[in-house]
């Protein structure tokens, strides 16, 4: 539960430190004073989103810091779960800078926001009047259901079926849209697929063919330039080969009276056998080109087939299309296992949808039981408060299709006449009946949840006297309920019954104006009450009221 408050530099708070009781406490103070800005910056704890303009003028941070004694409520699996520190008096610290910057910590380690958030929400639950808004929320509602049944573990294995579920049924559709596309295109992909492997390609051949069109082409010109050089090579008058067979003879014949001829002989040999060898391929050569207008034809046929291929495809090389080739065979292997695909996923998505069902039932059932539950305690709660003739009932109907809380829509329906038509709470119920309903619901829920701390700001709205005593009664009970509770109020009826009674006032300065908060003694909260129950002038007796205020609540 809350032990301490340290807030510096918020708002109008410069700086305030103030300890808190165990059991029922009180807030007061004037509209104005500065109770909504101490809850303001409770909830920074609480993971709200951080404003700068909330820092005071002129300080370049503000730290709000709270101190939690956890020891009696079994949150050691988040701390271990989150790798931080233990303590049984764990604190929570929120900085906001005026750069924009926040920071959260916990046992003075850097954490998240939404670590923090996490914890927060299960230190201290701040009831302020927007909550009442609630009611006309179908979600609120149904958690209620589900709070007192300790649908928890039930809920979270639902959810996880459902989001399973779900997903398989977006891909579901998405592998069925896909299907419908590729079946449009199948044609066309068989169509191009087919005109490919007609095309028989081969890794080279456009390389080669173009090779063999440019010989073809110029066949009678290389013809004679083969047969030129065959003639330079072989010609009785200045050829090369005779020129050669002449001085390998004569180095020959000179070897035997000059012994280095004998080399060059060697030499000049391997030349003309070499020389030799050239001239009869280029002689083979020769034979071989023909110009043959009709393979040329064909050749350029063929190239001209896969310059149109290339083209089409816009690619560069036949390896391109070879490559093409295969992702048009893959894409219709694809578009054929769809049929597949989709049969397999329809009959994973089934068997989803009955676990979900199943799952939904269950919930169900235990809403079910919980809705009597709810019907019972709200009416056994709202005729001390004034209610008399109350009817409350829970309706519950079925979803078209299950949510991600289920299957189950619920509605609060209220009357507080006789023979009144029960209808939706937050249509029919007034400011003081739906803040009697809202009370009503956190001391249901306060005896499942154990949350160490509940603040109510201004619960009491729209109610006095007698039922203000009442719904007192029901805080102080949830205050020794091994439970803080705290309320800030403007009815000395609830006032008069905290054990702890804390002031919230303002107080001027030549420069400025700061808030603060005290806890007051015995006398001081007599003169509190006497101010609340006589208003700007303090009446004798309005003391001596106050003072059995005092006594009554210290009774009960």
């Amino acid at each position: 539960m809350l032990r301490s408050l340290y807030i510096q530099n918020y708002a109008l708070i410069e700086k305030l430190d103030i300890t808190f009781d165990t059991g029922f406490s009180v807030i007061t103070g004037e509209t104005g004073a500065g109770k909504s800005i101490i809850l303001g910056a409770i909830g920074l704890l609480l993971g709200q989103r951080a404003d700068t303009k909330s820092i005071r003028q002129g300080a370049s941070k503000c730290v709000i810091e709270a101190r939690f004694d956890i020891s009696a409520y079994n949150m050691r699996p988040f701390f271990e779960e989150n790798e931080l520190e233990y303590e049984e008096e764990s604190i929570l610290r929120r900085e906001v800078h005026a750069s924009g910057k926040s920071r959260a910590f916990i046992n003075d380690t850097p954490v998240s926001l939404a670590q923090m958030k996490e914890l927060g929400e299960q230190l201290i639950d701040v009831h302020s009047q927007h909550q009442n808004l609630l009611l006309n929320k179908e979600d609120f509602q149904l958690n209620v259901l589900d709070v007192l049944a300790s649908n928890d573990k039930e809920l979270a294995t639902y959810r996880e079926a459902y989001t399973k579920w779900k997903h398989s049924e977006k891909a579901l559709k998405e592998l069925i849209a896909q299907a419908e596309q590729s079946k449009t295109d199948e044609d066309y992909l068989r169509f191009q697929l087919e005109q490919l492997e007609e095309a028989k390609l081969s890794e080279g051949e456009q390389l080669e063919l173009e090779q063999e069109a440019e010989t073809l082409t110029h066949a009678e010109e290389i013809k004679a330039g083969l047969y030129k050089v065959e003639q330079l090579f072989i010609s009785d008058e200045m050829g090369l080969l005779p020129s050669l067979k002449e001085a390998l003879n004569t180095l020959i014949s000179v070897q035997k009276v000059y012994q280095s001829a004998e080399e060059l002989a060697e030499r000049v040999e391997s030349t003309y056998i070499e020389l030799k060898d050239i001239t009869q391929e280029i002689s083979g050569r020769v034979d071989d080109v023909e110009f043959n207008p009709d393979r040329l034809d064909e050749v350029n046929e063929r190239l001209n087939q896969l310059y149109s291929l290339q083209q089409k495809h816009r690619v560069q090389s036949v390896e391109e299309l070879i490559q093409l080739t295969g992702e048009y065979r893959t894409k219709l292997s694809v578009i054929t296992s769809y049929d597949e695909q989709i049969g397999q996923l329809t009959a994973e998505t089934e068997v989803q949808f009955r676990t979900v069902k199943k799952l939904a039932a269950a919930l169900t059932a235990k809403r079910k039981k919980s809705a009597r539950e709810v019907e019972k305690q709200m009416v056994e709660h709202l005729i001390p408060l004034g209610m008399p003739n109350i009817r409350f009932q829970v309706d519950m109907g079925v979803r078209k299709e299950p949510g991600l809380s289920g299957e189950d829509t619920v509605a609060f329906l209220f009357s507080a006449n006789k023979n009144g038509t029960l209808q939706q709470i937050s249509s029919v119920a007034s400011g003081g009946e739906i803040a009697r309903v809202m009370l009503s619901i956190k001391a249901m829920i306060a005896g499942v949840v154990k949350l160490p701390t509940i603040v109510f700001d201004e619960i009491d709205t729209g109610v006095s006297g007698e039922i203000a005593d009442r719904m007192a009664d029901i805080m102080h009970k949830m205050g020794e309920q091994k439970r803080q509770v705290i309320s800030i109020t403007h009815l000395p009826q609830i006032a008069a019954r905290g054990r702890a009674h804390y002031l919230v006032y303002k107080r001027d300065n030549d420069k400025e104006t700061n808030s603060h908060i005290r806890r007051l003694t015995e006398e001081e909260r007599v003169a509190e009450i006497a101010q609340m129950l006589s208003g700007a002038k303090l009446t004798e007796a309005a003391l001596n009221n106050a003072k059995e205020l005092l006594k009554s609540g210290a009774r009960s």
